[in-house]
């Protein structure tokens, strides 16, 4: 008798998320679960509430109704303490990166290390060197200052910090924001590499239809209050709903639609490379 398969585990679970501010009302009963080891990712217009969903997420604020999870914690009425220790087990990559300009892209990356592990000054340096050589950054970056960094280092530097406690869940706001398509394209590869690499669960906010193409398993759109449909970007696209098709019909999102149906077309067609 063969076992049945286990439904992948819930990391991250909003069920009747309402927010306001005053009388104005962002979310209006949102729901979303994001599973293990899946990259999932919300889009929406501008001013659906996409950065507000994050700061809820990442326990910046609480909704004004509804539930949140994260890692199997409830959000309602948690401590300051159980805060702290949630935070330490999940990464934030901020869209401006968030480094701080007076301290090197080292000591950057090592500050998580510092303040919340006790670990010898070589021994967070070293460990710092390391998770700047896993985003594909050389070991002369660790001397530099964020202000003498490209956009596309910058994310990646951002990202190792992000990456330094070995976080079980992932957030990344607009990761390929204000970058060049080449250094995008090197960020697609990065995240989706993390995945393979550790099965990390990635939650993105983002409106590059590339990456979303590239790396996503799941997208939610955000739209009048509430999320209008999840899926993968290719049943999204088949979809008829007025709030999903917009994202599916400009020249640019056409082009990134055809450039990914041509790389999953030409994968098909590779030789395998398993002996006959």
């Amino acid at each position: 008798m063969t076992q049945a398969k286990e439904s992948p585990k819930t990391v991250l679970a909003m069920k009747g998320v309402v927010t306001r501010f005053g009388d104005h009302v962002v979310h209006n009963g949102v729901d979303l679960e994001v599973r293990q080891a899946e990259i999932f990712a919300v889009i929406g217009g501008s001013g659906s509430g996409k950065s507000t969903l994050l700061r809820e997420m990442i326990v910046l604020q609480l909704p004004s109704e509804g539930s949140v999870k994260v890692l199997g914690v409830d959000l309602a009425h948690i401590s300051d303490d159980a805060v702290l220790a949630l935070r330490q087990r999940f990464g934030v990559l901020f869209q401006h990166g968030g480094l701080f300009g007076a301290l090197t892209v080292l000591e950057n990356i090592g500050l998580p290390l510092r303040e919340h592990r006790q670990m010898t000054d070589p021994a967070v340096d070293a460990l710092a060197a390391q998770k700047l050589a896993a985003v594909g950054l050389d070991a002369a970056v660790g001397s530099q200052y964020p202000s003498e960094l490209s956009g596309g280092m910058l994310k990646r530097a951002a990202l190792a910090r992000a990456l330094v406690l070995e976080p079980e869940l992932l957030f990344l706001d607009e990761p390929t924001a204000g970058l060049d398509p080449q250094s995008a394209e090197g960020i697609d590869a990065l995240v989706l590499g993390l995945r393979q690499q550790s099965g990390l669960t990635i939650v993105m906010i983002t409106h590059d239809m590339d990456l979303l193409w590239q790396v996503a398993d799941r997208v939610a759109v955000l739209a009048d209050g509430k999320v209008q449909a999840v899926g993968a970007m290719a049943a999204l696209a088949t979809m008829e709903h007025p709030a999903v098709q917009p994202f599916f019909k400009g020249p640019r999102a056409r082009a990134a639609q055809a450039q990914a149906e041509t790389q999953v077309a030409a994968q098909s067609k590779e030789p395998s490379s398993k002996p006959k």
